[in-house]
């Protein structure tokens, strides 16, 4: 299990402010936010890079502080950035870098490589970005981590990729030992993905819980304006359209007016409108 209790972090004249959560073995965590919301900066307090300034972080009990070589054995993670020697190989790369990992298997890595369509021998420098991201992944997975941390990799992948990614996380992490956490603009990856979510804005913690359950809190009602406000506290965002209004509302269990479309609401459409709301 991965706990997360009170953390904070100060970055300059950001704040990541008393986050708090709990994920399961087994299970993907997705977390959404608008830039600078914070995902990044949590993310990289999840793979030990940052130091928590307020709060703890523990994986299977162990605090980072604790035994901190011991936790990061356990973590691979894929962040943007130039990560790997320019100049070197990808075979060169990983044989170099794998070194550090027990559980490295060069085989597995190779595997990856294979399926990813990645040239082992092609110097690191010539990848593009989707390729670079694609050799992070493969080297995050071919040491068999416990916590896989994916930092909006899926924006730089091509549609068919995409596809395989997805398919790839939902293999990782059905022995329900595996945990992912990751984080993504593209909300149709959160959606097809992910068991929980975690919402961020400016910093701050806005919702976290399984994520079935927390579009079941809210429904889309599309109709005569009128008639949506007469839901009245149950109104989160409203927004009027050229073809109508439309709104993002919480779900008491009660019937709704019969002359308005109802329906549960895409991460995408949640995200937006709870960005939108008014306090």
């Amino acid at each position: 299990m991965l706990k997360v209790e009170n953390v904070s972090k100060y970055l300059g004249s950001f704040r990541l402010k008393d986050i708090s959560f709990e994920l399961p073995d087994g299970y993907i965590l997705g977390v959404i936010g608008e830039n600078c919301a914070g995902k990044t900066t949590l993310l990289r307090l999840l793979a030990g890079l940052y130091t928590e300034d307020e709060g703890s972080v523990e994986l299977d009990g162990t605090g980072y502080g604790q035994a901190e070589a011991a936790v990061k054995q356990k973590i691979g993670a894929v962040f943007h950035g130039e990560l790997f020697d320019m100049r070197d190989t990808l075979r060169c790369n990983a044989r170099r870098y794998g070194q550090f990992y027990r559980d490295y298997e060069e085989e597995l890595m190779e595997s990856y490589m294979a399926d990813f369509r990645l040239d082992a021998g092609r110097k690191y420098g010539q990848l593009s970005k989707g390729e670079k991201l694609k050799f992070a992944l493969a080297f995050a997975l071919s040491h068999r981590p416990k916590l896989l941390l994916l930092d909006e990799p899926a924006a730089n992948f091509d549609r068919d990729f995409r596809e395989m990614f997805r398919d790839i996380l939902r293999k990782y992490t059905e022995n329900g030992e595996n945990m992912v956490v990751l984080s993504s603009h593209m909300t149709s990856d959160i959606d097809r993905a992910a068991d929980y979510l975690l919402y961020l804005e400016t910093g701050s913690q806005v919702m976290y819980g399984d994520i079935e359950y927390i579009r079941g809190k809210y429904r889309m009602a599309a109709g005569e304006e009128y008639r949506i406000r007469l839901l009245k506290d149950r109104v989160v965002h409203l927004e009027k359209g050229e073809f109508g209004t439309k709104a993002l509302v919480r779900n008491s269990g009660k019937p709704f007016d019969p002359m308005l479309k109802v329906w549960e609401p895409s991460i995408e459409e949640l995200m937006y409108h709870v960005a939108k709301r008014e306090d």
